[in-house]
């Protein structure tokens, strides 16, 4: 396993997941963010996406799911109105020990990498493209009633795990749904948990969802 951190910054953003071996543009605003990227950019360029739970009555700071995954900044770009535009790669899930106290703005964590050893792993697993043909209907069905345009052409050459982490980072599942996907060890696993999802929802359910 790569010396990854065990105390790593997080940037907790809701029904937001990131999986290994997948890379996602972010906009970058708020000053306390805008903070943790420049002492990342100073450093390793690592940072934690994790989703937050629901906001509790009693306290401003939502509490953490357990699991989340570091991710590299890869691309950076300033905008003229003092904005960040990254590109962040997803490296590694990790599983939440414990908070930081700290002066920073933003939150840390101390976390641990081993439950997921695998996703460094190049080994592949006995899954078939042909496998996520009906994964693939549904779900582009239910992308384009939402009128979200995704290239299918281009997502059929990437390889099986980057299809299904794909699949599960852009669909339109609520919060607690993306955290099982994340949570889900396997790759076929993964591509089951999206099938018995799906067969939750009627099209007419997604009219009252909020893809984010």
């Amino acid at each position: 396993m790569e010396n990854f951190p065990k105390n790593i910054p997080v940037f907790p953003l809701s029904n937001f997941i990131i999986f290994p071996k997948t890379t996602v543009p972010l906009n970058i605003f708020e000053p306390r963010y805008i903070d943790m990227i420049d002492d990342s950019m100073k450093s390793n360029k690592l940072i934690g996406m994790i989703q937050p739970k629901s906001i509790s009555n009693t306290t401003k700071v939502p509490q953490l799911h357990r699991v989340g995954c570091l991710g590299k900044i890869t691309s950076f770009r300033e905008t003229d109105d003092k904005r960040y535009l990254i590109e962040l790669k997803g490296l590694m899930r990790f599983e939440v020990i414990k908070e930081l106290r700290s002066e920073k703005k933003y939150r840390s964590l101390t976390v641990d990498y081993n439950r997921f050893n695998d996703d460094l792993s190049n080994k592949k697993e006995d899954l078939n493209f042909s496998d996520l043909e009906l994964v693939f209907k549904d779900l582009k069905s239910l992308f384009e009633k939402r009128g979200f345009i995704i290239n299918w052409k281009a997502l059929e050459k990437q390889s099986l795990d980057e299809i299904i982490n794909a699949l599960a980072m852009a669909s339109p599942f609520t919060l607690e749904e993306k955290q099982i996907l994340l949570e889900t060890e396997s790759l076929n696993s993964r591509k089951n948990k999206i099938s018995q999802i799906l067969s939750t929802y009627t099209f007419d359910n997604f009219n009252n969802t909020t893809i984010q």
